[in-house]
């Protein structure tokens, strides 16, 4: 998926704040590179929609930077249409009117968008099975995601904003979107450069475990952690342990500077940043390969233990 990157990136968001009467969204920064699939994960209400808001100038912002291919969020609502239609977008609800037929829809947006290729969004419904004679009003949530993501591949975008797009999609139908979204990112220049990106918001975080190169975790309006996948899901584990083990772990010299460690019912998590290494010190314990949904677990509700710290006082871990 991810090529060498030699352009400046198509999304950046430095330093973005917006406050809300109960909520504030503080100091978010991330980017996307060309070639790059980059997941935003979180709880609800944790900041998701609101930073893409922000990047697609939808709201306002208090303090901060946001640019997409490289114009400033604040003046993208008045940027030259040709600029907007470089960015694809689908939210999570379908935002048309739910008495057109599909076939109404191609011809609404052929006459928004200079770039809109008709074949292609024939194609689309297609591979889909979206029947053009159907209301949207019909539609499921999934097909309605399959529609709005017809429509945004339609218009020959550089850059793709997905928040919640594979909701409602069954197993097999996530995967055909995914591999749709991998041959996005695919394409590249006449010099192998890679010339699309996507930013996409997911609960379905087993998505990103197949296509993403980098999660964001926003938790309370900040930004919690931001990882490579493969450093996640590839190189680090996840070992179950007993309370005893968990001490011999933190005593064993084997352990890093700050330890996560999260409680359950049947023992205690531990995230390890090298599985590989864990196993062949600890070949006892059992240790897993790590999920987005784990690590983000232990980011957010594990516990942090410093070996040093609980070795002076006693080793105490429970």
């Amino acid at each position: 998926m991810t090529s060498s990157r030699v352009s400046a990136p198509l999304i950046e968001v430095r330093n973005i704040t917006k406050h809300y009467d109960g909520f504030t969204l503080r100091g978010v920064s991330l980017t996307v590179e060309p070639g790059q699939i980059v997941g935003l994960i979180g709880q609800n209400g944790a900041g998701k929609s609101t930073t893409i808001k922000a990047l697609l100038g939808i709201i306002g912002i208090d303090a901060g930077e946001a640019r997409i291919l490289g114009v400033d969020a604040r003046g993208l609502s008045g940027a030259d249409a040709a600029e907007k239609e470089r960015i694809g977008v689908v939210f999570d609800t379908v935002s048309m009117p739910p008495h057109l037929k599909i076939a109404e829809v191609g011809k609404l947006m052929e006459r928004a968008y200079r770039t809109w290729d008709a074949p292609t969004f024939e194609g689309y419904l297609r591979r889909f099975t979206l029947d053009s004679n159907k209301a949207i009003k019909e539609l499921s949530r999934g097909m309605g995601m399959k529609l709005s993501l017809a429509c945004a591949l339609a218009h020959d975008p550089q850059v793709l904003v997905l928040d919640e797009a594979t909701a409602g999609l069954d197993p097999m139908a996530r995967d055909e979107v995914l591999d749709i979204l991998r041959e996005f990112v695919a394409v590249e220049d006449a010099a192998g450069n890679p010339q699309h990106a996507i930013l996409m918001s997911t609960h379905i975080t087993s998505d990103l475990d197949k296509i993403a190169d980098t999660v964001v975790c926003i938790d309370d309006g900040r930004i919690a952690f931001a990882c490579d996948k493969d450093e996640i899901c590839d190189l680090m584990g996840v070992a179950r342990c007993r309370a005893a083990e968990v001490e011999q772990v933190m005593a064993s010299g084997q352990a890093p500077l700050e330890v996560r460690v999260l409680h359950r019912d049947y023992g205690v998590d531990v995230l390890v940043p090298d599985r590989f290494e864990f196993m062949r010190a600890f070949p006892q314990i059992p240790c897993d390969r790590v999920s987005i949904d784990d690590y983000m677990a232990l980011m957010l509700r594990g516990a942090v233990l410093h070996p040093h710290a609980a070795a002076r006082e006693g080793g105490d871990v429970r």
